[in-house]
């Protein structure tokens, strides 16, 4: 997992901005980049949005959308960074949806998490199957963030 203060510094060098549009991570992904040095500069906020009504109410997200796709999809993770980038006007936006557990959450398994970042390059999404508790789920879920928003600053992200 790439370090915050690592990030922040590529987003400083890019002349770029992030914000951040989570649920199941509680805003763990904004707080783990405010904590590196230079953020200011760098962070323009964090968006969190743990039910489907504020992912419509706060990030845009169309209710046919998430009746459509499931609240735990590539494509409602999509539409929250896009949604977060046009709120905050950032350069750069990443999205957590998932279902932490113990149960399932709208059909998707315990441990199923979606990532999307959107950029100057796209939009890059990133599924993740993860064991273990709650706390085990939301951890790998902000490195799993972490790691994509790294890769798409980088410019290397590959897609299945």
């Amino acid at each position: 997992m790439p370090r915050p203060d690592e990030i922040v510094r590529a987003l400083l060098a890019q002349h770029a901005t992030v914000a951040t549009a989570e649920s199941l991570t509680g805003g763990a992904v904004c707080a783990a980049l405010i904590g590196a040095p230079g953020a200011s500069a760098a962070i323009r906020g964090g968006i969190v949005a743990y039910t489907p009504a504020m992912k419509a109410a706060l990030l845009g997200v169309d209710p046919d959308l998430i009746a459509t796709a499931g609240i735990v999809s590539a494509e409602v993770a999509t539409a929250m960074a896009r949604g977060a980038r046009d709120a905050t006007g950032a350069s750069f936006a990443v999205a957590t949806t998932g279902a932490a557990g113990p149960e399932p959450h709208d059909g998707a398994p315990p441990g199923r998490v979606w990532i999307a970042v959107e950029g100057p390059r796209g939009v890059h999404t990133l599924r993740l199957d993860i064991d273990g508790d709650r706390a085990a789920v939301r951890t790998a879920s902000v490195a799993g963030a972490l790691d994509l928003l790294d890769a798409a600053l980088r410019g290397s992200v590959t897609q299945p």
